[in-house]
């Protein structure tokens, strides 16, 4: 929710002005159905100002979930350590899309993990399909940070 408000904020304070008063400048040199500067700057005030309502969308129905909590099966939000049959381990959060890390290890609810762990009791097993196969996975441990 952070990072989509500083998004927000940067968009609407500081590059959309910025942006006006370039376009405004390019608007003053005369002809704008050939002024370049002008087409341009207009182009991305439409990219702006659709990213903005995009923001406002996801941020007006984004609803924030406290860590701490316990359930019988993993849900939203998340953080598995689970084994493969090799002995790899390896530690996912399922979180949404706008969160997605995969070098942290923060993986989509609607990835293919994501979708084989939700629901599931911890201390079970999940097969995940991937390109290479079904691969197996025992769930160890599960937190919700």
């Amino acid at each position: 929710m952070e990072k989509l408000k500083l998004e927000w904020e940067e968009l609407w304070y500081r590059t959309r002005p910025n942006l006006l008063v370039e376009i405004a400048a390019a608007a003053a040199q005369g002809d704008r159905s050939e002024n370049a500067e002008y087409i341009y700057g207009k182009k991305k005030l439409r990219e702006i100002d659709k990213r903005l309502r995009q923001l406002d969308d996801k941020i007006g129905k984004s609803i924030i979930i406290a860590g701490g909590r316990e359930s019988d099966t993993i849900i939203f939000g998340a953080r598995v350590r689970m084994r493969r049959a090799d002995g790899r381990e390896m530690t996912v959060q399922i979180v949404g899309v706008d969160e997605i890390d995969p070098v942290e290890g923060r993986i989509s609810m609607d990835s293919p993990i994501g979708k084989s762990l939700m629901g599931q009791p911890p201390g079970g097993r999940v097969e995940v399909t991937t390109p290479k196969g079904p691969v197996a996975y025992d769930i160890i441990e599960v937190d919700y940070p």
